[in-house]
């Protein structure tokens, strides 16, 4: 095959935490940013830092970037200035003096065990030892009068590094030691622990921008809070797919064009302040588009969007066009939706995208490798004759390698190796792809997201429209107090309004979802909303204070707050 014959992949790594911070106080209400950080999003950049010839689009939402900038600098203000740090977890391995409370000890010793148990407790004998021992305390309410400070002290030295990346344990000496160590680790071994986080956090920002600025990789953005713009600007977008959908009482969200325009433009911004440059191109929270967010996009100076297989597909079939001919006729390239000049939207591979989020972690590295380079080499003969065929992989960039073998690092090291190195297939970006390559005229735009092609996951539940209530009133309030507020009042309780439409919220409601994971994110919804109703100095709705959703109680797997998906 002709190098100008191969076929084209697309490899987008979406990197997305929701805010878990109250923004009024700086305290974390969860830890996931700081721990995502150390183990994936270091890994993800070492591991394309290993094979210069390899090629990706990562996106990040731009609420990360600024928690991971704010966990940076907690750490180097503690560790330069003796700086409180606002993470309950990570203050605790920084202080000498751990809680005496039993019901404050038993708290920190749950959250040591947040984990994957076969990928991240097993994996270490006196980490797993350590483990065994929580059940007897937990089931013997005497029991934590006999827990030692150092058990604790261990516990949270283990916790770490088991969250941190694989490519840092094999190479870092510092904790190469602690892991030889093994126990009675001393307050001079958790600083360094915490040197070595500092360092991490520090460094991410800079290694993906480098990576950029030597086109390995493009970066690209979702707007601010990561909301799903289609149901902002109407909640009858989610008719198109789900004609019968039970929607909220309102007929729509107050302002929801306008709103979607500033998450636009407030990710720019902050884009632009850590990477130095404007983004071309946008993962759209969940993927979730309709021919209104895409012409907003276009506006707004984005040259390409991204979504799921599941949304051409209904777009294509109201179109009157069939989907029952292979996906090589109809996937395997960009479109222009209508109304959208200067933009054309990538729709990822389903299948292959979702082998590498759910299947392949149990498969040896080898085989998995092996059988995704197959699947794309038969795409690749099979599109031979047709021009300009592209593959587009995505999926998110983070939780689905605590599921694999050492956080994932044989199948990315042999993904990257092999991919790189195959003579039927280039690597390639959106941008530089969209530089010589037009897309096909698209002439209906069926609203949808990636999960199933509709916004299922997010409205059309009791719980769920629930949530758009309470998030409608808090906007109406908002649109009635904001002239009357200083500009700098307003800039706040604006920020503060961006974090309550976040996806994140609507997502984990209801009862197909885990009791402690529904709660967790009950919780930080309303105490966001509360926020915004303090900032506009206006007394918090009665129903703030009480928890509305109920969850089916699944068991949550291995600490992660998100299942392995784009999003």
């Amino acid at each position: 095959m002709s190098a100008d014959r191969r076929l084209q992949v697309i490899l987008l790594w979406h990197m997305h935490q929701p805010e878990y911070r109250d923004l009024l106080s700086g305290v974390y209400h969860q830890p996931w940013t700081y721990l995502h950080a150390i183990k994936d999003y270091t890994d993800m950049a070492a591991h394309l830092e290993a094979v210069p010839d390899a090629r990706a689009v990562v996106n990040f939402a731009p609420t990360l970037l600024e928690q991971i900038t704010d966990y940076a600098a907690q750490l180097q203000g503690f560790l330069s200035d003796s700086v409180a740090i606002r993470d309950p977890l990570l203050a605790a391995l920084a202080s000498p003096a751990l809680p005496a409370e039993p019901e404050a000890r038993l708290l920190l010793i749950r959250a040591c065990l947040r984990a994957n148990e076969t990928r991240l407790i097993q994996r270490f004998a006196a980490y797993r030892r350590l483990a065994e021992l929580v059940p007897w305390f937990t089931g013997h309410p005497d029991a934590l009068g006999y827990v030692s400070d150092q058990y604790i002290a261990d516990l949270l030295v283990w916790y770490h590094i088991a969250w941190l990346g694989e490519t840092v344990r094999r190479t870092d000496e510092r904790v190469k030691r602690l892991i030889t160590k093994a126990s009675s680790f001393n307050l001079h071994d958790r600083r360094e622990l915490l040197t070595v986080l500092s360092e991490l956090l520090d460094g991410i920002v800079p290694r993906y921008r480098h990576l950029a600025e030597r086109g390995q990789i493009e970066l690209s953005v979702t707007p601010y809070a990561h909301p799903i713009m289609p149901l902002l600007i109407d909640f009858q977008a989610a008719r198109d797919a789900m004609p019968k959908v039970i929607l909220p009482p309102d007929s729509h969200y107050p302002g929801g064009e306008e709103r979607v325009r500033w998450h636009v433009r407030r990710g720019k911004e902050i884009f632009r302040k850590h990477f130095g440059f404007d983004p071309a191109g946008c993962w759209p929270a969940e993927g979730g588009i309709s021919a209104a967010t895409l012409r907003i996009l276009a506006q707004e100076g984005l040259t390409w969007a991204a979504s799921g297989e599941g949304v051409l597909a209904h777009s294509l079939l109201h179109a009157g066009q069939s989907t029952e001919t292979p996906k090589d006729n109809w996937l395997y390239m960009p479109y222009t939706p209508p109304d959208a000049d200067g933009l054309q939207c990538f729709f990822r591979d389903d299948g292959l995208s979702d082998l590498i989020g759910f299947t392949y972690a149990s498969w040896h590295a080898d085989d998995a490798v092996g059988d995704l380079v197959n699947h794309l080499e038969n795409i690749a003969r099979r599109c031979q004759d047709l021009d300009d065929r592209v593959v587009s992989i995505i999926l998110d960039g983070e939780n689905a390698w605590e599921h694999y073998p050492e956080n994932g690092y044989y199948f990315l090291s042999a993904l990257y190796q092999r991919l790189a190195a195959n003579p039927h297939i280039t690597l390639t970006t959106c941008s530089d792809y969209i530089k010589t390559h037009r897309g096909k005229a698209l002439s209906e735009m069926t609203a949808g997201s990636w999960v199933y092609g509709t916004f299922s996951t997010w409205i059309g539940s009791h719980d769920k429209n629930r949530g758009w209530e309470m998030l409608v009133g808090a906007k109406r309030a908002f649109d009635a107090r904001c002239e009357q507020l200083s500009a700098e009042q307003r800039q706040a309780a604006e920020r503060q309004l961006a974090i309550c439409e976040g996806s994140d919220w609507f997502w984990w409601f209801g009862d197909e979802n885990p009791v402690a994971t529904v709660s967790d994110f009950d919780q930080m919804f309303r105490m966001h909303l509360g926020n915004l109703y303090q900032l506009l100095g206006l007394e918090p709705p009665n129903y703030l204070a009480h928890a509305f959703t109920h969850g089916g109680g699944k068991p949550m797997h291995g600490g992660t707050m998100r299942p392995a998906k784009p999003g």
